[in-house]
Formats: C-alpha cells, sequence, structure tokens
C-alpha cells in the first residue's frame, strides 16, 4: 500500500465510521412508536416528510453500483450506457399516479409490500407468494451490487487480497450495516442518506470541473472516447462502441431505457421507500424533484469518456486476476485527485453502498415476514413476531449477497442484475396495472407472469457474449431480433437490430394475462358464475383528513 492509499484509507475509514455511528443513533431519531413494530422497523413509521423522503429515494434508487456501473458502461461501450439518464427522467411522472394510489390503499389497509396489496386485491395467497419470491430474487443480486460496488473502492486504497480472507474488509463492512440495520430499521438509511448525497453531490460537481479542465476540456474527452471506441475488439473484430447509437441499438436504448422505467419503483425498495412518505403531498412533492439527481447521474455518466481521456487502467481482482471494470471511476479518482479527496469521493461512493443495501434487505425482510411467514408458516403471528422475523430475515439476505459476491466472478454479477431487471418487470400487471383496473383474473395473471419468467429465462440463457470471455449465455440483456423466435417462427429473420428482453417478455406475460383473462371471464359468464374475485376496493374510501385527493376506485 503507498504512502496515498494509507491517506485515502484513512480519510475513508473516519467517514465510514462516522455513518456507523449514525445508523446506530438512528434508531432514537423521530421515534413514535415500538421498534418492535413492523411499521415503525419496516417503514420508519411511515412518517417520513418531504426531505427525508427524497434523500431516501434518492439513496435508494441512485446507488453506489449505479456510480460506478454506469460510467463502467460508457468506458467500453459508449452511448448506450446512457440509457440510465432518459430512464430515471420518465420514470417519474410515469408512476407519479401509481404510486399515489398505491400510498392510499396500503395506509387505509396497512400494507407493508406490494405483495400485501396483491393479495388483498386478487384475494390469492398464491399470486401474492408469486410475487413476493420474485420481488426477493430480484432484490438478492441488486444487494449484491452494492457490496460489489464497494469492495471496488476497497481494492481501488489497495485492500486487494485473494482467496476468501481477501474480502475480510468487506466482512467488516456487511457486520457494521447488519448491526445498524437490525436495530436501527429504516430510519438507519434515511439518516444516512443526508450524508451520503452530500458527498457525492460534492465529490461530482468538483470531479465535472475539475478533470475536464486538467485533460484538455470536453472536446478532447469525447475525441478521445470516440478513438478507443473505434477501434476492433481482438475477441470479435468489431468497434466496442461508439459515442453514438448505432442503426443495431437503438431500438435497444429505447426499450431499455421505458423498461428500466417501468420496473424502478416495481422493485420492493422503492415501495418500501414510498410507503414511508407521511402524505400524499410529499410523494408528489418528490416526484417532481426527484429528477434532480437525473442531473448528477448524467454528470456521473459522463465520468467514463473522462477516464478514457486520463487512460485510466481499472484495477485487476486479486481473487480472478481479471480487471474489474467497476473500479473504472474509483481508479480515476485515485489517479487525478489528491489523496484526501480521493478519500472522501471513496468514502461518497462507500457510504452509497450501505443506503440502498440497508434498504434493499429490508424491503426483501418485509416480503418474507408478510407475505410467506405470516402468509403459510405463522398465521396468527403478532406485531412483534413480525418485527422479529424481518431482522433476522434482513441478516440472512445480507449473509447471502455477501457469499454472492465472494463466490461469483464479478462480470456475471452485472448479468444478474440485468436479470433482475426482466425478472421483476413481470410483476408489473398484478401490481402497477391492477391499481386501475380489477379486469384480469388472478389466475390469468398468475399465468402471465410464468410465462413471462421462462420465456425471458429462455431467451437470456441463449444470449451469448464472446466479447466478456466467450461466455456463451446471460451474456446481456439485448436480443437480437433475427433470433426471436415464436414458436418456430422468426419474424425478423436476418436483423440485427436489437430489442430489450425485459420488453419481450413483458409482452408475452401481458398477451397470455388478456388471453387467458378473456377465457376464463367468457366460461364464467358462460356458466352463470360471477366473475369478480377479491376484495372490494371500489366500496373502500380514504379518510378525507389523511389523503383528500384518494381516487376512490382503488
Amino acid at each position: 500500500m503507498t504512502g496515498a492509499q494509507v491517506v485515502q484509507l484513512i480519510v475513508f475509514a473516519l467517514l465510514f465510521l462516522a455513518v456507523a455511528v449514525m445508523g446506530f443513533m438512528a434508531s432514537r431519531w423521530r421515534r413514535a412508536g415500538d421498534m418492535g413494530h413492523l411499521d415503525e422497523w419496516g417503514l420508519g413509521g411511515r412518517k417520513f416528510g418531504s426531505w427525508v423522503t427524497w434523500f431516501l429515494l434518492g439513496g435508494d434508487l441512485y446507488t453506489a453500483y449505479t456510480f460506478v456501473a454506469i460510467p463502467a458502461l460508457l468506458f467500453s461501450s459508449g452511448a448506450l450506457g446512457f440509457y440510465a439518464v432518459p430512464y430515471t427522467i420518465i420514470a417519474f411522472p410515469l408512476v407519479l399516479l401509481p404510486l399515489l394510489r398505491l400510498w392510499s390503499v396500503s395506509r387505509v389497509h396497512g400494507y407493508v409490500t406490494p405483495a400485501d396489496f396483491v393479495r388483498g386485491r386478487y384475494d390469492s395467497p398464491l399470486l401474492a407468494l408469486a410475487i413476493a419470491i420474485t420481488g426477493i430474487v430480484a432484490t438478492m443480486p441488486y444487494i449484491a451490487l452494492q457490496l460489489a460496488g464497494l469492495e471496488a473502492v476497497l481494492r481501488t486504497i489497495g485492500l486487494n487480497g485473494s482467496g476468501f480472507w481477501g474480502h475480510a474488509p468487506l466482512f467488516v463492512a456487511f457486520v457494521v450495516l447488519a448491526a445498524y440495520t437490525y436495530q436501527s430499521g429504516l430510519r438507519a438509511p434515511a439518516l444516512i442518506a443526508v450524508v451520503k448525497d452530500v458527498l457525492i453531490y460534492v465529490v461530482i460537481i468538483v470531479a465535472i470541473i475539475y478533470l475536464p479542465a486538467k485533460l484538455g476540456g470536453w472536446g478532447a474527452i469525447f475525441d478521445a472516447g470516440q478513438a478507443k471506441l473505434a477501434k476492433p475488439s481482438p475477441t470479435t473484430g468489431q468497434p466496442t462502441g461508439s459515442t453514438l447509437l448505432t442503426a443495431n441499438n437503438q431500438l435497444q436504448y429505447a426499450t431499455l431505457a421505458l423498461g428500466s422505467a417501468l420496473a424502478l419503483f416495481l422493485y420492493p425498495h422503492s415501495v418500501t421507500g414510498v410507503l414511508s412518505s407521511s402524505s400524499r403531498a410529499t410523494i408528489r412533492r418528490n416526484m417532481t424533484a426527484l429528477p434532480a439527481y437525473s442531473f448528477l447521474l448524467a454528470l456521473l455518466a459522463l465520468l467514463g469518456y473522462v477516464a478514457i481521456a486520463a487512460k485510466t487502467q481499472p484495477i485487476v481482482n486479486g481473487s480472478t486476476g481479471k480487471p474489474d471494470s467497476n473500479t473504472i471511476v474509483p481508479a480515476l479518482f485515485a489517479g487525478q485527485f489528491p489523496p484526501w479527496f480521493a478519500g472522501v469521493a471513496f468514502a461518497a461512493i462507500g457510504i452509497g453502498a450501505l443506503v440502498p443495501a440497508a434498504i434493499m434487505s429490508i424491503a426483501a425482510a418485509n416480503l418474507w415476514t408478510r407475505n410467506i411467514y405470516k402468509e403459510f408458516l405463522r398465521r396468527d403471528a403478532t406485531p412483534r413476531d413480525e418485527a422479529r422475523q424481518a431482522k433476522l430475515a434482513s441478516l440472512v439476505v445480507k449473509v447471502g449477497a455477501v457469499l454472492f459476491i465472494v463466490g461469483v466472478d464479478p462480470q456475471f454479477s452485472v448479468d444478474l442484475q440485468l436479470i433482475g431487471g426482466v425478472i421483476i418487470l413481470q410483476t408489473l400487471p398484478s401490481v402497477a396495472i391492477a391499481l386501475y383496473t380489477r379486469w384480469f383474473h388472478r389466475w390469468a395473471l398468475l399465468a402471465g407472469w410464468a410465462v413471462g419468467l421462462i420465456w425471458g429465462m429462455i431467451i437470456l440463457y441463449g444470449i451469448p457474449n464472446p466479447a466478456i470471455g466467450g461466455k456463451a449465455h446471460f451474456g446481456g440483456s439485448a436480443l437480437a431480433l433475427g433470433k426471436l423466435s415464436l414458436f418456430g417462427w422468426h419474424p425478423f429473420t436476418g436483423s440485427m437490430v436489437q430489442i430489450y428482453v425485459g420488453a419481450v417478455a413483458l409482452v408475452a406475460n401481458l398477451v397470455v394475462a388478456v388471453v387467458v383473462t378473456l377465457v376464463l371471464r367468457g366460461t364464467r359468464t358462460a356458466e352463470g358464475i360471477d366473475h369478480t374475485h377479491g376484495a372490494d376496493y371500489h366500496a373502500t374510501k380514504v379518510p378525507e383528513s389523511t389523503t383528500p385527493d384518494v381516487v376512490s376506485s382503488v
């Protein structure tokens, strides 16, 4: 470890220790009820105001992995990496009304998870179980990715050993995260998110002004990016990317942006952040203010091109002996900033890993507790039993995430994140569309969910990526239309235009759900049987004093 790395480590450790103390103290912050109740531990008492919710959702949605993965994608592929910018911009107006409805009905009925809503809406424990398992499965690799971002920082600082014990610094961070989350619940990441966001904004604003001035301006940076991306890959012989979209990846860009926007607030941790809000007005204000993070994300993405101009190289993973693309931004900061400021930047990324990892583990624990444990294992569980079970489940989820990082190649974790997006997108009909209509039959939604997942996984399994170690399966989320098969029929034979797999799987999901609903409704009508099902939300109204503009049809 060099002298500069020692300084970076000291600054990083001091800031990390400060936020850990904040995490433990958070259990006393804005506490009005019993922390042994799931509403208090898992949703912060549902009392977070506009500012706290803004920081919480920002820390929840803009994760440490976002800060390292998006620039790394631009570093390796170019313009395609900018899909994250429009998708966050269109996400907030797209989900505003559904989130208001979900908050309202959840407040009235005491729902804690999206699967709770599905259970009440369709009176179907099986459909709710499918949604809960889907949420947990999609969230697990997402938590692991936060730890991957944290480990990229530790690796850059010099803590880059090989073997099991080479991950020791990550284990220490995990223990701290697990301890304060167990004690303070959602209040811990909500409080820490304020510090994390302030640090991130300071680092990025400095970087976006200081680094271009040092490297010859944005013109030189974009020229360097295009020159590097235009070089043919040694494995494929084709250019690795471009600073402009091509005819083949424009559809992929559009569908990936739209699909990601639709999926963003389907993730359990996003719903958890929304349900912790104190009012509908708080949600409305946040949906208008959160796009400020998109500006931050755009600046972050440009660091991928800055790293090319600075001739930054990724750090070699001490365990695998391969370059770790996740280290591009940390390596850029280490090479271009003074050691003390690089330490601040590393702390911002590291703390940015703790906030979403905590929220995600809490959200996954809530799903387990409410929709599996209480529904199928212990129906008479008290609120205190639920809280205790959620705390234990959050620990198990974090352990699984750490084992994932230890046992899986980081590049494979990137692919699993893409797979997670395809998975969670299949809950859209049961969660988001169901907020507006009860027309779909519960068995049709279950059938559509199963078809979407299975077909999506089949397509993903067949996608190779020769540019990454000759990977034959799960090599990405982009499907060439020429390879799209509908029962052996190839409607786009020969086309090299690519499309996001999640969009294809969701279309299949919706088509099946519509067809099966029509069949079941027709059959029941012919038999003289009422086809309605689930709780009658039309008879439910939210108290005027709480949410005056609730749509009664929820």
